[in-house]
């Protein structure tokens, strides 16, 4: 993916779409020892390896959480193995007030267990 800035991928959101991938951004940079990578496409945080992932498309927050098992609540518009132990879980939250406390959860799961990208 070709490198971009914050102000290039947001460029064209309005302020709602604006403020549900803020919201990704901020809380994900309010976990310690990540990087921030930004995409044409997509911002992403990673330690080692990328754990969360987010873009808008048709007002919606698309998010891709990787964790080391399979989630069903809260429960994840689709959930597919990338590795041998790895699932990815991709949610598609329409309101701000679905990045809550569970997906929260789940992302800060994800930079603790996938993150530090040891061998799975």
């Amino acid at each position: 993916m070709a490198a971009s800035t914050w102000e290039q991928l947001t460029a064209s959101l309005d302020e709602e779409d604006l403020a549900k991938l803020s919201a990704f951004r901020e809380f994900c940079r309010g976990i310690p020892d990540v990087e921030e990578r930004i995409s044409t496409s997509q911002i992403a945080f990673a330690r080692s390896r990328t754990f969360a992932s987010a873009y808008i498309k048709s007002h919606y927050l698309e998010l891709g959480i990787e964790l080391l098992r399979k989630v069903d609540d809260p429960a994840p518009r689709a959930a597919f193995p990338t590795t041998r132990t790895v699932w990815m879980h991709r949610y598609s939250l329409r309101q701000l007030d679905r990045f809550d406390d569970r997906i929260r959860a789940l992302i800060e799961e994800a930079a603790e267990t996938v993150g530090p990208g040891a061998r799975r």
